[in-house]
């Protein structure tokens, strides 16, 4: 028998049989899948906000436009939802001084969840060149003060209590004129009252042309200009401020961009993290004396693992591998890998960038402004990354923005946690907030429409400002946690925040300085996965005391005051 009277024969037959059923039927090819949502929607124009503002002149490469672009995540007025606070700043080329029109701006959150411009930005536009912005309560009234980072003099600006501002500048002692960059409120010498760091970044020659390899304009780069010390100032309590500076042993010059505050080493004072560019970081150690120490080198922290220093742009915190302890994250430029410092133990850093999958993605991109926070609530931590060129390249097919800004933009980045802090590049689904080619910058992270998932709020360096609002899938719960104390009347800045689940941990730490040249809500959120009840809380608060608060039901916002709670050994 032939292997066509064997098998094809009685195929044709069957198939012939079947034909006259189906002849002249209707075809139904099946329906194509529908596309999962985006992680992330653009909800900028839904939520009110609308800025437009090209800082650059046509022509001009002045450095501090191609480095700007804070941005503070905040509640400014009191009314327990966030608002926006936009660092703005034009050069008047001809001048040689600030533009008239570059001023800042205050965006306030109404009831129904738009934003809507504050005249005169409440009282704080400021008309300095502007770079960053830091959020704190200085003087422990219970709103939130300013302090603006310029090219040129900084502008502290305190909170009336009703969401509009006074520039008391001049009274409070403040008087740095350098090119700053990064601050934060800590309170240095645990007087209870909260001190401002702030980083500056270089003395920087503006009349200095620079170009790039093909000999186009560009900007220039931080190697041409000297370095310069940053600045501590003393809150002393009544109103003022005092620099400390030199006193504190914190003259050593850098090219300071980025700083973060914790107990680094684990003996209970709070120390200062400063991101370098291109030079080491610091560590700079609280003594009990006062002053500080840069430990940098020994606690591996001022270089990569390779002995090389980088960008060090943004510095974000948290603990990746739920190991209880916060690891560092710090971004910088293409062709260098961002770095993720992993702790071990009080006082030990190490480069683990390579195996946590974070490396091989970023040798490309420039990154800025970072941020930690559980994007899908299953209880770790995943990580966002603002980029944005810092130099002239190839311009990327979809780049949108004008003719100066198209060789500088670039797409920002989302990581997703796979557990045990080792992650992995979400290509597709993140949506706009990852689609967009901008020059990207300033990075907020917090729940701005107070749906318990992490909203993102991205300022890029042309002057625009994207609000992207959380649509992941759930997996899980969440929890906020405001901690208070109340004989300061303010957030506990510097408190860690322990959440216990079934013998497992989270924790947090409680500060507005984090990121790149940005502020953030200084509430803690937690992802907590399927757990649908909270064993117990820890409050670790910065002068060391302990309490334990009762856990409780989850998705909400949890507020604990200090004195409320007890202390662990009454436990059981």
């Amino acid at each position: 028998m032939t292997y066509y009277t064997r098998f094809v024969r009685p195929l044709v037959v069957i198939v012939a049989l079947l034909l006259p059923a189906c002849f002249g039927c209707e075809r139904s090819d099946p329906a194509p899948a529908a596309a999962p949502p985006p992680f992330f929607v653009d909800a900028t124009e839904a939520w009110g906000v609308d800025v437009d503002f090209d800082r650059a002149a046509p022509g001009n490469y002045f450095m501090p436009d191609s480095m700007t672009g804070g941005v503070a995540l905040f509640d400014a007025d009191g009314d327990d939802d966030l608002d926006l606070y936009l660092v703005h700043g034009r050069w008047d080329v001809a001048r040689r001084a600030p533009a008239a029109d570059g001023v800042n701006q205050l965006l306030l959150q109404g009831d129904d969840g738009v934003f809507r411009v504050a005249p005169d930005a409440g009282g704080a536009a400021d008309a300095g060149y502007g770079m960053g912005v830091a959020v704190g309560d200085a003087d422990n009234d219970g709103d939130l003060d300013l302090y603006v980072t310029n090219y040129g003099p900084d502008a502290f600006y305190r909170n009336r209590g009703d969401g509009t501002f006074e520039n008391a500048t001049a009274d409070a002692g403040i008087g740095n004129d350098a090119y700053s960059a990064s601050a934060g409120f800590f309170d240095a010498d645990g007087d209870g009252w909260l001190d401002i760091f702030v980083t500056n970044y270089l003395a920087y020659d503006s009349v200095r042309e620079a170009r790039d390899a093909a000999g186009r304009p560009d900007y220039a780069g931080p190697s041409v200009s000297p370095a310069v010390p940053d600045v501590l100032y003393r809150n002393m309590g009544d109103g003022t401020f005092t620099d400390v500076t030199e006193a504190a042993g914190l003259a050593t010059p850098g090219r300071g961009l980025s700083v973060i505050f914790d107990d680094l080493d684990g003996d209970g004072r709070i120390d200062v993290y400063v991101g370098n560019d291109g030079d080491p970081n610091f560590a700079w150690i609280s003594q009990a004396d006062g002053t500080f120490v840069d430990r940098a080198a020994l606690m591996g922290l001022a270089v990569n693992g390779n002995g090389r220093a980088e960008a060090a742009m943004g510095i974000a915190r948290g603990d990746v591998d739920g190991d209880g302890a916060e690891d560092l994250f710090i971004t910088h430029l293409v062709q260098e890998t961002n770095t993720l410092y992993r702790r071990r133990g009080s006082g030990q850093f190490f480069d683990e960038t390579m195996g946590r999958g974070l490396a091989g993605p970023s040798l490309d991109r420039t990154g800025v402004g970072t941020a930690f926070f559980d994007l899908e609530l299953d209880g770790d931590l995943d990580l966002f990354i603002a980029n944005g060129r810092m130099f002239r390249r190839r311009t990327l097919p979809g780049a949108w923005l004008s003719d100066h800004w198209n060789p500088y933009a670039e797409p920002n980045q989302l990581f997703v946690n796979r557990g045990e802090g080792r992650f992995t590049e979400v290509a597709e689904g993140c949506g706009p907030a990852c689609d967009d080619l901008e020059v990207s910058r300033g990075l907020a992270a917090g729940d701005i429409d107070r749906d318990g998932d992490i909203d993102l709020v991205v300022a890029n360096s042309n002057g625009t400002v994207r609000l992207y609002r959380n649509e992941t899938p759930r997996q899980g719960h969440w929890l906020a946690i405001r901690a208070i104390d109340p004989a300061l009347r303010r957030d506990a800045v510097g408190a860690r925040i322990e959440v216990w689940l079934d013998r497992r941990m989270l924790v947090r730490t409680v500060t507005a300085a984090r990121s790149y040249f940005s502020s953030t809500d200084l509430t803690t959120h937690f992802g907590l996965g399927e757990a649908e009840r909270v064993d117990r809380i820890l409050v670790h608060w910065p002068d060391g005391a302990i309490e334990h608060f009762d856990g409780g039901d989850v998705d909400r916002l949890r507020v604990v005051r200090r004195g409320e709670g007890r202390p662990p050994t009454q436990d059981g």
